[in-house]
């Protein structure tokens, strides 16, 4: 296993939309033991696959530290098929380092996805499981949270974080 680098705001992996994956081979369990191991050493709650550089439909979600009832997650090809409720809160992201906002996302969510044995799974999560999915899954898609922001947030953070990156923050 390999801690990664995780890579950051405005690098193009992070807005592309990444390929689903095909076949849960020896390749995608590496990808998914070295995600782990990079999540943990950041440290963060969630990581997917396109934030390591990798543009495939992967994520890994471990938030026992926050939530003791909830094991490591590790999803391929998730998909949201269900969402209700919204509720704002504070966000932050592995890569966008140092910053956070709160952004509003649904409260319950139900995701179909693949385990790390390729057998379809479904995930019901509320409160900051459900949070964590839908962000990571945005990073599928290509969006970060701060495309989720308003307009004036979104033009206040990226004259902000940008000015800080150039500095060496």
């Amino acid at each position: 296993m390999a801690v990664l680098e995780i890579r950051k705001y405005p690098e193009e992996v992070l807005k592309k939309k990444a390929s689903p994956v095909k076949e849960i081979d020896e390749a995608v369990r590496r990808l998914v033991d070295d995600m782990v191991e990079t999540m943990y050493a950041a440290p963060g709650i969630g990581l997917a696959a396109p934030q390591v550089g990798v543009s495939k439909r992967i994520v890994v979600i471990d938030i026992s530290s926050k939530e003791e009832e909830f094991p490591l997650i590790v999803l391929a090809n998730p998909r949201i098929i269900e969402a209700e409720g919204l509720v704002d809160s504070e966000e932050g992201c592995l890569s966008v380092p140092q910053y956070t906002s709160v952004v509003k996302r649904a409260e319950r969510v139900i995701v179909k996805g693949l385990d790390i044995k390729g057998t379809p799974v479904e995930i019901e999560g509320t409160g900051l499981l459900a949070r964590v999915l839908q962000h990571e899954i945005d990073h599928l898609d290509g969006v970060l949270f701060v495309d989720r922001l308003s307009t004036i947030k979104k033009e206040f953070f990226k004259k902000r974080y940008l000015k800080a990156v150039k500095a060496g923050y």
